[in-house]
């Protein structure tokens, strides 16, 4: 019995996977710049990758998660939505929940920040509701200055691979903390590597309330839903902003 389950698992594992990452295409011809291509919302998305920064190569858990929002759209309806993304990297996530009606605030360093805002003008303009706006996050610097709680309320945050070994796990703990508010849903997508992502995820189902969404073996990524646990009151929630 055990066995014919994890068999299923397995198969259902691998359809998922297939179907994910056939979201992908080449390019059939080499022309003067190179770029990857993805087909989301009936539309052709071209990304241009910085291969000699970190943050701006796509990884795999970025498809993972904009194959979810658009396949369970009546569920999770980003329509007229405020949301931002953390980690934005070379701008797929922002494009795609751009693409389904939300109204993104797409995030990451400042080394990164030119091919991001490249890639998401390039795919979204004149295709979306909204414009995409794309801003310089350090994670744990400013955040509370730069994102007032009273001003800035979320819908949803969105993450793809922003856990791994770097040194900033903390910061970017903090940051999860003060953007999630009671109304707040985070859908996040990491590639489990080494042992930082799993005591990450332990430290984060200590404050949020945490539900996982996929489980893909054959491409080591999860997929999570998170939630406040807390409900802060009135005077915490004006001290925090």
């Amino acid at each position: 019995m055990e066995d014919s389950k994890t068999k299923e698992g397995a198969a259902v594992d691998a359809e998922l996977a297939k179907a994910i990452m056939a979201r992908r295409f080449s390019p059939s011809l080499i022309g003067t710049e190179a770029w990857e291509g993805y087909i989301f919302s009936d539309m052709e998305i071209r990304i241009k990758e910085s291969t000699d920064l970190y943050g701006a190569v796509l990884w795999p858990s970025a498809i993972v998660l904009c194959h979810f929002l658009e396949t369970n759209r009546d569920e999770y309806n980003l329509t007229d939505k405020n949301v931002i993304e953390l980690g934005a990297g070379t701008g797929l996530v922002t494009i795609v929940s751009s693409l389904l009606g939300a109204k993104v605030t797409s995030t990451d360093l400042p080394d990164v920040l030119g091919n991001l805002q490249y890639n998401v003008m390039r795919n979204t303009k004149d295709r979306c509701k909204y414009i995409p706006l794309v801003t310089e996050l350090v994670w744990g610097q400013e955040v509370h200055q730069r994102f007032p709680r009273a001003t800035h309320c979320f819908d949803y945050i969105l993450a793809a691979d922003v856990v791994y070994a770097h040194p900033y796990l903390q910061e970017l703990m903090d940051t999860f903390d003060h953007l999630c508010q009671e109304n707040t849903q985070i859908l996040w997508a990491m590639r489990f590597r080494l042992d930082p992502e799993n005591s990450f995820v332990d430290r984060f189902r200590q404050r949020f309330h945490v539900e996982e969404l996929y489980n893909l073996p054959s491409l080591s990524i999860k997929l999570y839903r998170a939630w406040r646990k807390d409900k802060r009151t009135k005077e915490q929630r004006e001290a925090a902003a």
